[in-house]
């Protein structure tokens, strides 16, 4: 399907939204497959083949390996069945009894009772797979140790504008998982206008959308937008719309429209913003008048002001949903951000035309003296200048908080920053932005997948956000095992099989025959994260095993270091 296009938008328009709808399929299931019968051949030899296939076709190479006895949950959200999986080359050739079936195997692993699911999506990732220099992020050791096996990228309106080249670079070097991009919004514009504010001209927006087109048709899976961030944020809804329009050209899977995944304007700490109410039903309005099925990315409502009030934007996406649009969201299950000094500290009117005019902004004395005022608004909004702290890997600031960095120089705060600010844009945590019941109240929604919104840590970084480390599991330990807020399937679902039937992935997500192997086998007694605030690099434990496309990339709760994983273009 890669570089196919299709003319067509949704007749009906619902009222309230003004928009398009976009009729979801019920709850989308892996198209069945042939029942497979096996049979011992030769002492280690599989033979498999499709009850109604030629008898010519039925045998295929020896299976790769076995699980014995495992706790089975297959993605769909359904209980647990004991069974035994095989695998073939970079597929599931069984599932079903073993010995009855009279396979032998290469390779038996008992799993005597582990759970086996599944590789899990990460719906929201930013592992770092273009770097200077060494390319650190590529055995994405943090994400496997999760039982992660595919990680979507470009998010948060940032993404390569060369995805041929991206995916041209990852095959040949390889990567530990599978790697699905968007095309970003913030960086086609930042490649035609820069930072500045203002709408596109005709010509310029045509630019825009050749390098939308050209994502799309180099495998992107729609459009990812920030609009919380510089230079998303300048741009007017129709002007994401139009882009969107093009990206729907490109269907993924069969017909089915792309995807508009959105960090939305204001999720209740923008300053100065439209509100998280309004930045929700914006949200939601530009995916479907674009023609785009819309997913929040890192869905939930910051800061104090909306504490116990995740319900109110939940409802928005239900209302949504009910008149035929298909929407849902992403959550990791920590209460803290992260992003860069400046996305939390300086207003987006200082930003405009890009660092170098920002600084002359800041050696203005009139511009300095609002600045004083407006960026302690903002810190507020946030909890205070002791709420930030710095996940830079240089020591001047790593693990300290923004009060700490402007005590040192002895500068206050407003100041301390525009001093960084004049340097550098760190990253930083914003501590508490989240409320935990928020959270756990988002995790029980039917619509709501996983992600860690996780970067992979820049060497020498001490202190990093531990979502990078933990966020599959910490959702498990707090939500599953702690409060029980939601059931095992129901959590394993929204890290697999949900993820894939949004991403319209036919051939992953389940634990089926003939689907690829991507596969973790986890031991529940001891899986879990360990990753701190204060002592963050820590693997999370108690995943035995897993398989990227058929291939170990754990086994025996050791990492290989096979980079089995490879780019997954738009199916």
């Amino acid at each position: 399907m890669n570089g196919e296009r299709v003319e067509s938008m949704p007749a009906a328009i619902p009222l309230r939204w003004r928009i398009p709808a976009l009729r979801s399929a019920a709850r989308r299931r892996v198209p069945a497959r042939p029942v497979i019968t096996c049979l011992a051949l030769a002492g280690a030899t599989l033979a498999c083949a499709p009850d109604d296939a030629p008898e010519a076709e039925a045998e295929i190479p020896p299976t790769s390996v076995l699980f014995t006895g495992a706790t089975i949950l297959d993605g769909t959200g359904e209980p647990s069945f004991m069974a035994d999986v095989a695998v073939e080359g970079d597929r599931i050739a069984f599932v079903g009894d073993a010995s009855a079936a009279e396979i032998a195997l290469r390779d038996t692993i008992p799993l005597d009772g582990l759970l086996l699911t599944p590789g899990f999506i990460d719906m929201h990732s930013h592992i770092t797979v273009i770097t200077i220099g060494e390319a650190y992020g590529l055995p994405a050791t943090e994400f496997l140790t999760q039982g992660i096996t595919t990680g979507v990228i470009g998010v948060d309106g940032s993404s390569s504008t060369d995805l041929a080249g991206l995916f041209a670079d990852l095959e040949a070097s390889g990567v530990g998982k599978n790697i699905i991009s968007y095309i970003g919004h913030g960086s086609v514009r930042g490649a035609v206008i820069g930072m500045d504010d203002r709408d596109p001209s005709a010509g310029e927006l045509d630019e825009m959308k050749a390098l939308v087109r050209q994502g799309m048709e180099d495998g992107a899976f729609g459009l990812s937008s920030g609009l919380f961030y510089t230079p998303g944020y300048y741009a007017e809804a129709d002007e994401v719309i139009e882009l969107g329009r093009v990206a729907a050209e490109y269907p993924i899977g069969g017909g089915h429209a792309p995807i508009y995944d959105t960090h939305d304007r204001d999720l209740g700490a923008a300053y100065q913003g439209i509100g998280y109410h309004d930045s929700i039903r914006e949200a939601i309005h530009i995916g479907a008048e674009s023609g785009l099925r819309t997913i929040f990315s890192h869905f939930n409502a910051q800061g104090a002001a909306l504490y116990g009030r995740a319900s109110e934007g939940a409802a928005i996406i239900d209302s949504a949903r009910a008149e035929g649009l298909e929407v849902a969201g992403a959550q990791h299950v920590y209460t803290s951000t992260m992003s860069s000094l400046r996305a939390y500290t300086i207003p987006r009117w200082a930003q405009a035309g890009g660092p170098e005019q920002m600084v002359r902004r800041f050696q203005h004395p009139d511009t300095a003296r609002v600045l004083d005022v407006q960026t302690m608004e903002m810190l507020e909004i946030r909890g205070g200048p002791e709420q930030i702290v710095f996940a830079d890997a240089r020591p001047e600031f790593n693990g300290k908080t923004l009060a700490d960095v402007a005590a040192e120089r002895g500068l206050p705060v407003p100041e301390a920053v525009r001093e960084i600010m004049s340097g550098s844009n760190p990253w930083v945590m914003n501590r508490d932005l989240y409320d935990v019941e928020n959270t756990r109240y988002l995790a029980t929604m039917p619509w709501m997948m996983t992600c860690t919104d996780g970067a992979t840590p820049a060497p020498g970084a001490e202190i990093v956000h531990p979502r990078v480390y933990g966020g599959f599991p910490k959702k498990i330990r707090d939500f599953v095992d702690r409060d029980g807020a939601i059931g095992l399937p129901f959590a394993i679902r929204s890290m697999s099989g949900l993820a894939a039937d949004f991403l319209r992935l036919d051939d992953r997500g389940y634990i089926r025959e003939g689907l690829v192997a991507d596969i973790a086998v986890i031991d529940l007694d001891r899986f879990t994260d360990r990753a701190t605030y204060d002592d963050p690099h820590q693997l999370s434990e108690g995943v035995v095993h897993v398989l990227v496309n058929g291939r170990f990339a754990i086994r025996d709760d050791e990492v290989t270091g096979e980079l089995a994983g490879r780019p997954l273009r738009r199916p």
